[in-house]
């Protein structure tokens, strides 16, 4: 007897479960993603061929280019004891509105005599108000604010997380050596003589 045959049907797969699950992954990604913030300076790191990743936690960044030093606080609950501890330093008082801005500014690139009014301007404002400066004052021994900038970022982050804050420098390339001198210096009287300096990747060594 002849076999009997079966009857082909269509394979069909419902994509529906798998279309929700995508979206919901999507807008996951979308509301949790942190946008890149513009660089303040434009910076042209220095080529090296070592490769380290800069921790995420724990760290402050000195950006150093055309004669100005900006400084990078990792980590918004120590950015907010750090301008608490600044305020009480030089007698300033900071609302809780103008405190969460500063929390989510990428950089100080203000003295801080002129923090409040910067803080409280819009992104377009900031740049050109703080094209008026030379970043945070470094080259006077009374009104060192970068030393103290330094120092109560130390402080608040061994209050919040019980470990030593590091340090990177990200100079330019081109900037003079007299700029970068005077940050060490900053560095060496609090006794940091160990820090890292930010590059870009040239290739691994042969």
């Amino acid at each position: 007897m002849p076999r009997a045959k079966v009857q082909r049907k269509s394979t069909a797969i419902d994509m529906t479960a798998m279309c929700d699950v995508s979206f919901l992954l999507l807008t996951f990604f979308i509301l949790t993603a942190t946008a890149r913030q513009p660089d303040p300076l434009d910076i042209k790191i220095p080529a090296s061929s070592v490769t380290f990743k800069v921790p995420d936690k724990d760290i402050s960044i000195l950006s150093i280019g055309k004669g100005k030093v900006f400084m990078e606080i990792i980590g918004q609950d120590v950015k907010k004891l750090t301008l608490e501890k600044m305020a009480e330093q030089y007698s300033l008082t900071f609302n809780d509105l103008e405190k969460k801005r500063f929390m989510i500014m990428p950089v100080v690139t203000v003295p801080i005599e002129n923090l409040k009014q910067y803080i409280n301007m819009s992104a377009e404002d900031r740049t050109k108000f703080e094209a008026q400066f030379n970043g945070i004052p470094v080259d006077s021994t009374v009104n060192n604010q970068l030393f103290k900038w330094i120092e109560q970022a130390r402080y608040a982050t061994a209050d919040l997380h019980q470990v030593d804050m590091r340090i990177s420098i990200k100079g330019d390339a081109d900037e003079e050596y007299e700029t970068v001198r005077k940050i060490v210096d900053v560095l060496q009287k609090q006794k940091i003589n160990k820090f890292s300096l930010i590059t870009s990747a040239k290739g691994a060594a042969k």
